[in-house]
């Protein structure tokens, strides 16, 4: 066993320096563990997270939420990835999100050799087995283009594995419950949490799509798709090259979501951009929309309830994000890479719950259900009434269409 201890006081000219600091560990051969514990005083003003990276690559990320973990052949902490400590230099990332104006006192232990105890892994293994799979709700049917179906998705969703509070499978059976086809598990800076969704959809019947929620203090992006990790300390600009290249998706998160609304420059747009996050509050409130319109209504607009725990602003599938799929993918195997096409080639809608009305873009025409007595607001600025609970319209040329009440309040917004 060898233990490598760092005590530094931090400052603001450290963090001004790099928000992100790595802590060199040698790992030696055959290491049977690492056991990293950071201890933060209690001071007001301080927000340190803490991650890892392996001598072959980024093994895992705990941001804010935890102050240990382990990683051993076999197992890790929630957030990291288990598997053979390869021999060379390991790197114990600390971030200054928050550091007071008098800094603080940082004291980072490193343990290597065998570790009795994964920290929070009990936990998450007793929480995860006492999830049941819940009844479903009557599917809502909805017409589409030909060969085509609409599905019910969240695109914003945080367990165990970063700053939730609840496991995967809790985050499943509440998706279910929603009556959600598919769903996001965005986690932070990592992918430890992927290796759990395969098994969970086929359990759930609910199609679990890997994702990872790029996280800095001036941004979010989620990351869709298995691609491996993308690396939030590199700039923005090669978060939309390398997710393009390796074949995934890229959503620019809640751009106006508070103190990490979007602010990262960016010489290429992403395809996706969450402009319905479930901040979105007062739906009369036209900032969401009024940020899409400037950014681009070429961007495909999905939407999230962000859920981390029960005092979440909302639960899982509010809003709600509608795809059209493939007809023919059915189960969850099928629907994850389904809905991913449906995604890159732009076929969505957001509502602002499962049942709540909504306005479909179905192949040359607009289609609205469930909202009489409401306007349809096309790209162009044109309002449209609708009279009835179904009623359809030529669809624009140009993308960007929203449903609203009398008063301005959104309903809708289709692609």
């Amino acid at each position: 066993m060898a233990i490598t201890t760092y005590r530094q006081r931090w400052t603001l000219d450290d963090r001004a320096a790099s928000v992100w600091h790595s802590l060199p560990v040698d790992i030696p051969a055959g290491c049977p563990g690492l056991l990293v514990t950071l201890t933060v005083p209690d001071v007001e003003g301080a927000v340190i997270d803490l991650g890892c990276e392996g001598a072959g690559g980024w093994r895992g990320w705990s941001g804010g939420a935890r102050q240990t973990f382990a990683i051993t052949p076999t197992a890790a902490t929630p957030g990291y990835v288990a598997g053979e400590l390869e021999e060379g230099t390991w790197f114990v990332v600390i971030g200054l999100h928050r550091v007071p104006v008098d800094g603080v006192e940082l004291v980072v232990e490193a343990v290597t050799g065998p570790v009795s105890v994964i920290p929070g892994l009990d936990e998450y293994v007793a929480l995860t087995g006492a999830v049941g799979v819940p009844a479903r709700p009557p599917r809502r049917v909805l017409p589409a283009a030909d060969g085509l179906r609409w599905v019910a998705g969240d695109f914003h969703a945080h367990s165990l594995h970063s700053d939730g509070s609840t496991p995967i499978a809790n985050l499943a059976s509440l998706g279910v419950s929603a009556g959600l086809d598919v769903m996001a598990i965005t986690d932070h800076n990592t992918e430890a949490h992927h290796a759990e969704l395969a098994g969970l959809s086929r359990q759930f019947g609910i199609g679990l799509i890997p994702g990872q929620e790029v996280t800095t203090d001036t941004g979010h992006a989620n990351a869709f798709g298995a691609i491996g990790v993308i690396d939030f300390r590199q700039p923005a600009s090669t978060w939309v090259t390398g997710v393009a290249r390796r074949g995934g998706l890229l959503s620019i998160n809640h751009p106006l979501g508070g103190d990490c609304s979007w602010r990262q420059p960016l010489p290429e747009h992403p395809p996706l951009a969450e402009i319905w996050h479930s901040s979105w509050l007062d739906h009369r409130w036209g900032g969401p929309v009024a940020w899409w319109q400037a950014w681009g209504l070429g961007t495909t607009p999905i939407g999230g309830s962000d859920y981390h725990n029960p005092s979440s602003l909302t639960t899982p599938g509010i809003p709600t994000t509608w795809i059209a799929i493939d007809a023919s993918a059915e189960g969850p195997d099928e629907l994850v890479p389904a809905v991913l096409e449906g995604l890159a080639a732009g076929r969505t809608a957001i509502s602002a719950g499962y049942d709540a009305p909504l306005v479909l873009h179905n192949g040359n025409e607009l289609v609205v259900v469930d909202a009489p007595n409401t306007l349809l607001l096309t790209p162009d600025g044109t309002p449209h009434p609708i009279r009835s609970p179904y009623e359809s319209i030529p669809a624009p040329t140009d993308p960007g269409t929203a449903l609203l009440t009398h008063d301005n309040r959104f309903l809708s917004l289709t692609s």
